[in-house]
């Protein structure tokens, strides 16, 4: 019987010596439902992409355009609530569940305020953005229109994803993965009504007329921002409604505590700055493949749709590992921090690298799924099939740099990143872009994926990444 990471952290408090087949258990409990979820979430970025890159190409690549500015504004959110599941990680492998609510109850104030700030912000550069990235005329009125309702969606976005993490960090995989896959479906039927005009189809063999708004590339944001909304108030609908650690019935303060801006500061300030880091450099790569043409931009936001199948399973196992990792360090628990870290990243090699086989042999008909355009398929495919020999060092620096982050250990992550996105991966693209096109991105892409997992695993093996303590 696979045992409970509540009934985990108690042993672990006790000094037990765990047995490695169950800790390998449970984390492969945490694991499977987080991996789902993540694979869903990939699917919902498929669905869009499917969906408008059947229109075109013009439609993929005005998504494309503006893909890379929503990395880089979700993902500062993401490292600053990432921080607040690590914070109640910890507070319950020691056992303070008082501290956890308390942390849960602060992390709504931050959404709210942080939430309602980036949707003003990203509202109000939606229209000009495309043009700051260098966009053909064409495609800018639609890159804005997207940029503008995906952002006007993000205290939702946030929502489910900070409460889908805290319900992670308690040990629960199982109801964010289905509050996942609930919003995909509504993600599905949004987008049939909204991105099609209204039509005849043929249903049971009889000509049926189907209303559609016809939005196209609009439509497909709004039908994400929609179910996204569900999705963020079903997440506080749980966390508000059910019993458990994280229960905010029971009685506690709404005070915002010194502690936990301490943490917040210590903890999510990095990764912040580490996503900014990230998703500003993948700004300027979509800058320099913006001057490659309309195949190139459209080959190359859809091939980054078509990899995230790939390392999605990495990131459910780094939220396991982020659960697990904090629980130990919270539990004092040096040693188990340590197996935990290095089963969860060779369980990420090991899936990653399996991955990555599947992209070489399905990298056109993965394409393919996207688009029509056969001069899209075929350069899609072919640096899809360069970024395969990747995945299994990738799956080693997202993992790890889980682990990390359960131990509080961000700023290494964010100088590891930093030095690996910015110090190689742009270098390299900025030098073999106008040589190779995207073949030159992607090869820089797939050069410096490798050095970070090796980085990665250098500071996994040298254990400082634990020297942090846990937090206040």
């Amino acid at each position: 019987m696979t045992l409970s990471l509540e009934q985990l952290s108690a042993r672990m408090r006790q000094g037990e010596n765990i047995p490695l087949s169950d800790t390998a258990r449970i984390a492969l409990a945490l694991s499977i439902p987080s991996i789902l979820e993540q694979l869903v979430v990939t699917a919902m970025e498929y669905i869009d992409a499917a969906m408008v890159g059947h229109i075109g190409a013009e439609a993929t690549a005005a998504i494309g355009i503006v893909s890379s500015s929503t990395w880089l504004l979700h993902g500062i959110l993401v490292g600053l609530y990432t921080a607040f599941s690590i914070q109640i990680a910890q507070y319950l492998g020691a056992d303070r569940q008082q501290d956890a609510r308390g942390v849960l109850r602060q992390s709504m104030l931050f959404n709210l305020i942080l939430g309602l700030g980036a949707a003003a912000f990203g509202v109000g550069i939606s229209r000009f953005l495309p043009g700051w990235l260098g966009a053909d005329i064409s495609l800018q009125a639609n890159s804005s229109a997207y940029f503008a309702i995906w952002s006007a969606a993000l205290p939702f976005t946030m929502a489910m994803g900070m409460y889908t993490a805290m319900l992670r960090a308690t040990g629960d995989a199982l109801t964010p993965s289905l509050i996942s896959l609930l919003v995909c479906a509504l993600d599905v039927v949004f987008n049939f009504f909204l991105i099609n005009p209204t039509r005849q189809i043929l249903l049971f063999g009889q000509s049926v007329t189907v209303w559609g708004a016809g939005l196209e590339v609009p439509g497909a944001a709004l039908g994400t921002a929609l179910s996204t909304t569900i999705g963020g108030l079903l997440a506080l609908g749980v966390l508000l409604l059910r019993d458990g650690p994280l229960c905010i019935r029971k009685p506690g303060s709404w005070r915002i505590t010194s502690a936990c801006l301490r943490n917040l500061w210590r903890v999510g300030t990095p990764l912040a700055a580490e996503r900014a880091a990230l998703s500003s450099a993948q700004v300027l790569l979509v800058r320099i493949v913006s001057g490659l043409g309309t195949v190139a931009i459209a080959a190359n936001s859809l091939g980054v749709s078509a990899e995230g199948l790939c390392y999605m399973a990495g990131y459910g196992i780094q939220d396991a590992s982020i659960a697990l990792i904090g629980q130990a360090v919270g539990a004092h628990r040096r040693d188990m921090a340590k197996r935990f870290a290095w089963l969860c990243t060779m369980m990420g090699i090991g899936i990653m690298a399996l991955s990555g086989v599947g992209l070489w042999l399905f990298a056109p008909a993965l394409m393919g799924i996207f688009t029509a355009d056969a001069a899209v398929i075929a350069l899609g495919a072919q640096v899809l099939r360069i970024e395969a020999f990747a995945e299994p060092m990738f799956g080693a620096s997202i993992v790890a740099s889980g682990a990390m982050q359960g131990a509080g250990d961000s700023t290494g992550c964010f100088l590891l990143n930093l030095f690996s996105m910015w110090g190689v991966r742009l270098t390299l693209a900025f030098l073999l872009a106008p040589r190779l096109g995207l073949v030159g991105v992607w090869a820089a892409m797939c050069i410096e994926l490798c050095i970070r997992g090796t980085l990665f695993l250098i500071r996994l093996a040298r254990g400082k990444w634990l020297d942090k303590g846990a937090l206040q």
